[in-house]
């Protein structure tokens, strides 16, 4: 009797009334219910742990099983670098003992000439005056010895060959930087949450894209794709260096004797440049560049820049007004605020270039029988939200990130840097019969 007055006040102090659980009268009725309730919660909640302790269970063993296959690549990769190491040490030190050792031979037979040179006259020196015989003997002897090995040894080699080990390691170099660089930007983008897969929320407003759209901008793609963004670029000749002659509004050619331009405010006077007509301020932009000739660099400026900038801080990308893809002969690079990252890329007569103001960003690309590659995408690093930016071990990348996004505060041209005294370019795109033409003249 006391134990059911006990349930009943609790029943009427602290539960609703009515309570289909605990309510006044017959207590011993609603036992069944209650237990076979406590008994499915129960059942829900073994299961949900057990699901639970799978989970975690998974979690543990895959970060196990994938801190093991990273430590393995790692060191398969540095396997790889000191195979690699031990092999150009090899070539130089190989490469050295072959110089070495023909040039020592050289030194020794010329040393070894000079002094018996140098006796044989010492011995014809001291014969008498008197003594005929021997003074024939000794100057025969110096004949001699002038006319063994005659001739001057050999030069210097024009080239050591094993000097271009380091060029070969610096480009392993900045592919291993880019590479990183931009594999930790991808995975940047799928860690810091709550199930690794997908943002939730606001945030995924904010920082998600049109999934085709980006992977079309971040790897090959077809040219149709981007002629809907196409963009006409016309020269504008009141910006052209007096060394610079236009061929219409599409051709460009740096030439040795100055052309009488007419003033102009916007005209470059110390670096052989031109930009395009109109500015870019809203929306995404595409245009071609054909290299014909020489070395070139195209990329965008900001409308406001001054062209009387010194030849140091003027030319294209080596100011936080600029930026631009080169080519130097050699290979591919970019170049912004003064720094050069360089391409891992083989040449390509077209670039694409495609400058995306939404996203702040500014790609390359070489095009190719209809189809893009991706050359190098410019654009600040998002920050984590530890507040660190990504690849600090890459300075470009460091820059790009701290004075990139600058650069779309103002209105941007399209750009074109004629270095070399051959130089020569065309807004493309281009027919083999044009390319002919521009060429005889």
């Amino acid at each position: 009797m006391h134990r059911y007055h006990a349930l009943v006040t609790w029943s009427r102090v602290g539960g609703p009334v009515g309570d289909p659980i605990l309510t006044e009268g017959h207590p011993q009725a609603e036992q069944p219910k209650v237990l076979s309730a406590v008994d499915d919660r129960m059942d829900e909640l073994g299961a949900s742990i057990a699901q639970s302790r799978r989970t975690v269970a998974l979690i543990k063993s895959a970060a196990v099983a994938e801190r093991e296959r990273v430590s393995q690549l790692f060191a398969e990769a540095a396997a790889a670098l000191q195979g690699f190491q031990t092999e150009l040490l090899g070539f130089i030190k190989e490469g050295e003992s072959a110089l070495l050792s023909r040039s020592q031979g050289d030194l020794w037979r010329q040393e070894e000439q000079r002094s018996r040179l140098s006796r044989a006259r010492h011995n014809l020196s001291q014969v008498p005056e008197a003594d005929s015989v021997s003074f024939l003997q000794e100057f025969l002897a110096l004949r001699l010895a002038l006319e063994e090995g005659c001739g001057p040894g050999p030069g210097p080699p024009r080239e050591l060959s094993f000097t271009k080990s380091s060029q070969a390691v610096r480009a392993v170099r900045d592919a291993l930087v880019s590479a990183c660089g931009s594999q930790w930007e991808q995975l940047r983008g799928l860690g810091g949450d709550a199930d690794g897969l997908q943002k939730l929320g606001p945030e995924a407003d904010v920082e998600s894209q049109d999934a085709d759209s980006t992977n079309l901008l971040d790897s090959e793609a077809p040219r149709d794709y981007f002629l809907k963004f196409a963009y006409i670029v016309d020269l504008d000749s009141d910006t052209a260096d007096k060394f610079l002659q236009l061929f219409g509004t599409k051709g460009v050619k740096r030439v040795l004797c100055p052309i009488n331009y007419p003033e102009s405010p916007t005209r470059f006077t110390h670096c052989e440049q031109v930009l395009g007509e109109g500015a870019l301020d809203r929306g995404t932009y595409y245009w071609e560049v054909e290299i014909i000739e020489g070395w070139v660099s195209v990329g965008v400026m900001a409308e406001g820049f001054s062209p009387q900038e010194p030849y140091d801080r003027g030319r294209l990308g080596r100011n936080g007004h600029s930026c631009c893809l080169q080519w130097n002969g050699r290979g591919f690079s970019v170049w912004f605020h003064g720094l050069e990252a360089t391409l891992p890329h083989a040449f390509s007569p077209t670039v694409g270039v495609c400058l995306e103001y939404a996203d702040r960003a500014l790609a390359f690309y070489a095009v190719r029988d209809g189809k893009l590659s991706l050359l190098r995408r410019l654009k600040a690093s998002r920050p984590r939200r530890s507040g660190a930016l990504a690849s600090p071990a890459d300075p470009f990348q460091s820059r790009l990130d701290s004075h990139f996004g600058e650069l779309f505060n103002h209105r941007l041209k399209p750009a074109f840097f004629l270095e070399s005294v051959d130089a020569h370019l065309q807004i493309g795109p281009l027919k083999k019969s044009c390319i002919s033409v521009l060429k005889r003249r």
